[in-house]
Protein backbone atom coordinates (compact mmCIF):
# COMPACT_ATOMS: atom_id res chain seq x y z
CA UNK A 1 0.00 0.00 0.00
CA UNK A 2 2.86 2.35 0.80
CA UNK A 3 4.44 1.69 -2.61
CA UNK A 4 1.19 2.50 -4.39
CA UNK A 5 0.82 5.71 -2.39
CA UNK A 6 4.46 6.62 -3.09
CA UNK A 7 4.09 6.03 -6.84
CA UNK A 8 0.85 8.01 -6.90
CA UNK A 9 2.45 10.85 -4.94
CA UNK A 10 5.48 10.97 -7.25
CA UNK A 11 3.27 10.85 -10.33
CA UNK A 12 1.06 13.62 -8.99
CA UNK A 13 4.05 15.74 -8.02
CA UNK A 14 5.63 15.21 -11.42
CA UNK A 15 2.48 16.11 -13.30
CA UNK A 16 1.90 19.18 -11.14
CA UNK A 17 5.48 20.44 -11.20
CA UNK A 18 6.37 19.55 -14.77
CA UNK A 19 3.09 19.73 -16.61
CA UNK A 20 1.81 23.19 -15.73
CA UNK A 21 2.14 25.97 -18.22
CA UNK A 22 1.62 29.56 -17.14
CA UNK A 23 -0.99 31.52 -19.04
CA UNK A 24 1.69 34.07 -19.92
CA UNK A 25 3.83 31.35 -21.50
CA UNK A 26 0.89 30.11 -23.55
CA UNK A 27 0.15 33.67 -24.68
CA UNK A 28 3.82 34.19 -25.66
CA UNK A 29 3.81 30.95 -27.64
CA UNK A 30 0.72 32.06 -29.52
CA UNK A 31 2.14 35.52 -30.21
CA UNK A 32 5.66 34.43 -31.13
CA UNK A 33 6.09 31.02 -32.75
CA UNK A 34 8.68 28.80 -31.12
CA UNK A 35 12.11 28.92 -32.71
CA UNK A 36 13.25 25.71 -34.23
CA UNK A 37 16.68 24.97 -35.50
CA UNK A 38 16.59 24.31 -39.21
CA UNK A 39 20.28 23.85 -39.87
CA UNK A 40 22.78 21.64 -38.16
CA UNK A 41 25.07 23.51 -35.73
CA UNK A 42 28.57 24.22 -36.97
CA UNK A 43 30.31 21.98 -34.44
CA UNK A 44 29.86 19.60 -31.52
CA UNK A 45 30.09 22.39 -28.95
CA UNK A 46 27.02 24.05 -30.43
CA UNK A 47 25.16 20.74 -30.41
CA UNK A 48 26.08 20.17 -26.75
CA UNK A 49 25.00 23.72 -25.85
CA UNK A 50 21.68 23.16 -27.60
CA UNK A 51 21.25 19.88 -25.74
CA UNK A 52 21.99 21.49 -22.39
CA UNK A 53 19.43 24.20 -23.11
CA UNK A 54 16.81 21.62 -24.10
CA UNK A 55 17.62 19.50 -21.04
CA UNK A 56 16.82 22.50 -18.87
CA UNK A 57 13.89 23.88 -20.87
CA UNK A 58 12.17 20.53 -21.22
CA UNK A 59 12.55 20.19 -17.43
CA UNK A 60 14.58 16.99 -17.57
CA UNK A 61 16.53 18.51 -14.67
CA UNK A 62 13.50 18.23 -12.42
CA UNK A 63 14.04 14.45 -12.30
CA UNK A 64 17.65 13.98 -13.47
CA UNK A 65 20.82 15.60 -12.17
CA UNK A 66 24.32 15.07 -13.54
CA UNK A 67 25.76 13.07 -10.61
CA UNK A 68 22.84 12.42 -8.27
CA UNK A 69 19.70 10.31 -8.43
CA UNK A 70 16.63 12.36 -7.54
CA UNK A 71 13.39 10.97 -8.94
CA UNK A 72 15.17 9.37 -11.87
CA UNK A 73 18.73 8.14 -12.27
CA UNK A 74 21.59 10.56 -12.78
CA UNK A 75 22.63 11.50 -16.30
CA UNK A 76 25.98 9.80 -15.77
CA UNK A 77 24.27 6.56 -14.72
CA UNK A 78 21.92 6.69 -17.70
CA UNK A 79 24.74 7.16 -20.20
CA UNK A 80 26.90 4.52 -18.51
CA UNK A 81 24.17 1.91 -18.86
CA UNK A 82 23.20 2.89 -22.41
CA UNK A 83 26.86 2.71 -23.45
CA UNK A 84 27.29 -0.61 -21.64
CA UNK A 85 24.41 -2.12 -23.62
CA UNK A 86 25.37 -0.27 -26.82
CA UNK A 87 21.88 1.19 -26.92
CA UNK A 88 20.58 4.53 -28.20
CA UNK A 89 19.19 7.20 -25.90
CA UNK A 90 17.62 8.81 -28.96
CA UNK A 91 15.69 5.66 -29.87
CA UNK A 92 14.46 5.42 -26.27
CA UNK A 93 13.35 9.08 -26.27
CA UNK A 94 11.49 8.48 -29.54
CA UNK A 95 9.64 5.60 -27.87
CA UNK A 96 11.24 2.97 -30.12
CA UNK A 97 13.12 1.20 -27.29
CA UNK A 98 12.09 0.03 -23.84
CA UNK A 99 13.81 1.60 -20.83
CA UNK A 100 16.93 -0.24 -19.72
CA UNK A 101 17.97 1.90 -16.75
CA UNK A 102 14.76 1.79 -14.72
CA UNK A 103 12.52 -1.27 -14.67
CA UNK A 104 10.16 -0.55 -11.75
CA UNK A 105 6.66 -0.39 -13.32
CA UNK A 106 5.68 2.70 -11.32
CA UNK A 107 8.80 4.59 -12.33
CA UNK A 108 8.43 3.49 -15.95
CA UNK A 109 4.84 4.79 -16.01
CA UNK A 110 5.93 8.16 -14.63
CA UNK A 111 8.82 8.31 -17.08
CA UNK A 112 6.65 7.50 -20.11
CA UNK A 113 4.07 10.12 -19.11
CA UNK A 114 6.79 12.74 -18.81
CA UNK A 115 8.46 11.78 -22.07
CA UNK A 116 5.16 12.03 -23.93
CA UNK A 117 4.80 15.59 -22.70
CA UNK A 118 8.39 16.75 -23.05
CA UNK A 119 10.06 15.13 -26.04
CA UNK A 120 7.34 14.04 -28.44
CA UNK A 121 7.64 17.27 -30.42
CA UNK A 122 11.45 17.31 -30.65
CA UNK A 123 12.97 16.91 -34.08
CA UNK A 124 15.88 14.59 -34.89
CA UNK A 125 18.51 17.30 -34.45
CA UNK A 126 17.15 18.27 -31.04
CA UNK A 127 17.19 14.63 -29.95
CA UNK A 128 20.79 14.36 -31.15
CA UNK A 129 21.61 17.51 -29.17
CA UNK A 130 20.10 16.03 -25.99
CA UNK A 131 22.11 12.86 -26.49
CA UNK A 132 25.30 14.83 -27.20
CA UNK A 133 24.83 16.86 -24.03
CA UNK A 134 24.17 13.77 -21.92
CA UNK A 135 27.26 12.05 -23.34
CA UNK A 136 29.36 15.16 -22.71
CA UNK A 137 28.85 15.01 -18.94
CA UNK A 138 30.20 11.50 -18.41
Amino acid sequence: MKKIFFVFAILSLTVISCGETKKEDVKKEIEAPEESVKEKPADGKDLIAMGEKLFTEKTCVSCHQIDTKIVGPSVKDIIKIYDQYDSSVIEFLKGNKDPIVESDPGQVAIMKANLDGFVKDLNEQELEALSAYMHSVK
